[in-house]
């Protein structure tokens, strides 16, 4: 292709990954031009490697394979090897990336509809590209691409080989967390249609030919389709966990687990149904990996957006660990956990982060450590415990939820509700920050609430989350913002 003229990029390569529709924007001869730009940016540009590669996955997506021979062609157009993985997880590219010390590449949109397809990159060791971290840089040189062309292969071009490394994954993980030592359990999954219904088998169960654990797997759409037939492979959206908790009841299961459609994010729902918090997910998690760091001597961090329950930092400062707070964005947790040595990483979007795990986000494996926690956990007089008893400790305060408002003048939005909240306040006991958006807290006195207030980067809205000590008062918060981001005309809520 030859052209004076630079394609626009910013649209489909964003500042941590590359998401758009198949064909337009994202056709294979874009992806050609972004594995160009890949090897020679991140691979030539950065890693310097003796024998240069990268390792490619892609999820159950039917554009997948396509995007993935154009952005191998790309990549081996400028002497880098390809090591395709095929079928994978997005945490199982991570470990690709870090065991094989290869820069790598997964091919997926994760929760986004049948028709998106997108690619997220890392350095070797699963280090993220993103923003300020490769990723500009990659859609520059991918736009130039584009436009001039990218030219003949070298006479040496990369080699294309595969690598099934499915079963080394699942041994790598059933490697950090103990399965069978607690009680037996029966554990519902939804894998939405998306890549759970691959590694769920092999990491829980033998298909992987690793020893059965105490755990009665039911399944939930499991076979591998990227039209999603079911529902969208998003359980951040409630509509998709309904099938989740009505079988969990139906089958009087312990507890159930749903996957997103690449299966780096876990949510977790209780023996009744009920969903159990990212942020108790969290606190949990943490926890345990707190316990493990403190008996080896060592002095523990956990990282944590600033969004999440302040149960996080309550509980795990009381329990020895330093606690870090980030914004709101896995390039900013990824970035802290490696600058702090972190053991553990959790955000609100149930994203969870490990030290053993490359400073990577693996939701199978803070899955693990759920179901290893309630396999272990009795009540003073011995009895086991339900995965709602488990839970209460992690869940003492009330929140909101994301929510999201349009509103036609953000700035003038916000403004309204610094005013209320801060300038007003006339030196009384709430704390402000701008670390993202506006937090204003009033944590430290009584009645304790916070809320923040966040403007998206792409759409004009205003994202509200607030928490408090008791329901009443998390309403009366959450009301009294969102009238005053919504005063005028036109402002609404939207989903």
């Amino acid at each position: 292709m030859t052209s004076t003229s630079q394609p626009d990029l910013s649209g489909l390569i964003k500042a941590y990954d590359v998401r758009g529709v198949v064909p337009d924007p994202f056709s294979p001869e874009v992806a050609r031009a972004i594995g160009a730009a890949f090897a020679e940016v991140v691979v030539l540009g950065v890693e310097h490697a003796e024998r240069p590669g990268v390792v490619v996955g892609r999820d159950m997506r039917e554009t997948g394979p396509a995007l993935v021979t154009a952005f191998a062609e790309g990549v081996t157009s400028r002497g880098v090897d390809v090591q395709l993985i095929g079928l994978c997880s997005t945490d199982g590219l991570y470990h690709a990336s870090g065991s094989l010390g290869l820069p790598g590449a997964m091919f997926t949109a994760s929760h986004n509809p049948a028709e998106y397809n997108g690619i997220k990159m890392c350095h070797a060791g699963a280090r993220p590209v993103g923003e300020g971290a490769g990723l500009d840089t990659v859609r520059e040189r991918a736009g130039q691409l584009l436009a001039e062309g990218i030219g003949d292969p070298m006479t040496s071009p990369g080699r294309v080989t595969e690598h099934d490394t499915l079963a080394e994954y699942a041994a790598f993980l059933r490697s950090l967390v103990d399965l069978g030592a607690g009680r037996a359990l029966r554990v519902v999954v939804d894998a939405g249609n998306g890549m759970a219904g691959l590694t769920v088998p092999a990491v829980l169960g033998t298909a992987a030919g690793l020893p059965a654990l105490p755990l009665e797997i039911v399944p939930l759409y499991f076979e591998l389709d990227g039209s999603f037939p079911n529902h969208e492979a998003n359980p951040l959206e409630p509509a998709n966990l309904r099938d989740l908790q009505a079988a969990v009841v139906e089958h009087g299961a312990d507890l159930g687990l749903a996957f997103d459609g690449d299966a780096d994010r876990c949510f977790v729902v209780d023996e009744r149904g009920e969903p159990v918090s990212p942020s108790a997910v969290t606190a949990l998690v943490g926890l345990r990996e707190v316990a493990r760091e403190l008996a080896e001597g060592r002095e523990p961090t956990v990282i944590h957006n600033l969004i999440t329950s302040r149960v996080v930092p309550d509980l795990l400062t009381a329990a020895g660990a330093r606690t870090v707070r980030t914004r709101v964005g896995h390039s900013f947790i990824k970035a802290e956990m490696a600058a702090n040595d972190a053991v553990f990483g959790g955000e609100h979007s149930a994203h969870y982060y490990f030290r053993d795990f490359f400073f990577a986000d693996t939701g199978m494996l803070a899955a693990m450590h759920v179901i290893a926690a309630l396999t272990q956990a009795r009540a003073a007089d011995g009895t086991p415990l339900t995965m709602s008893q488990l839970a209460e400790a992690y869940e003492p305060y009330v929140a909101s939820g994301e929510i999201n408002s349009r509103v036609a003048d953000v700035a003038a939005a916000r403004e309204r509700v610094v005013e209320a909240y801060v300038t007003q306040q006339g030196g009384g006991p709430v704390e402000v920050d701008e670390l993202d958006g506006l937090t204003v807290s009033h944590w430290d006195a009584h009645p304790q609430w916070w809320f923040n207030l966040r403007a998206s980067n792409t759409e004009p809205l205003l994202r509200l989350n607030v928490e408090a000590a008791d329901e009443d008062i998390m309403i009366k918060v959450r009301d009294d913002v969102l009238s005053l981001v919504r005063e005028g005309t036109g402002e609404e809520e939207t989903a």
